[in-house]
C-alpha cells in the first residue's frame, strides 16, 4: 500500500464547512441572540417599569352593573 489512496480524503475533508451549515449557523444563532434579547427585555421591563394603569370605569357602567347584581342605586 502506497500512501496515494489516503491523500484524496484529506483534500475532500480539508474543503471547509458546508455552505448550508454556514447559513444554519449564522441565522440559528441571530435567532438565539433574538430570543434572548427579548427574554432580557420583558425581565427588565418587568422589574423596572410601573404597572399598566386601569381605564377608569363610566359612571353608565357601574350603575348597569349594580343593576344587575340588585343592588338599589342611590339617587334613583
Amino acid at each position: 500500500m502506497d500512501g496515494d489512496d489516503f491523500s484524496g480524503k484529506a483534500n475532500a475533508e480539508a474543503k471547509g464547512f458546508n455552505p448550508g451549515l454556514i447559513v444554519l449557523l449564522v441565522v440559528g444563532s441571530l435567532l438565539l441572540t433574538f430570543l434572548i434579547g427579548n427574554y432580557a427585555l420583558y425581565v427588565y421591563a418587568q422589574k423596572n417599569l410601573p404597572p399598566k394603569k386601569k381605564k377608569p370605569v363610566s359612571k353608565k357602567k357601574l350603575k348597569r352593573e349594580k343593576l344587575k347584581q340588585g343592588v338599589p342605586v342611590p339617587g334613583e
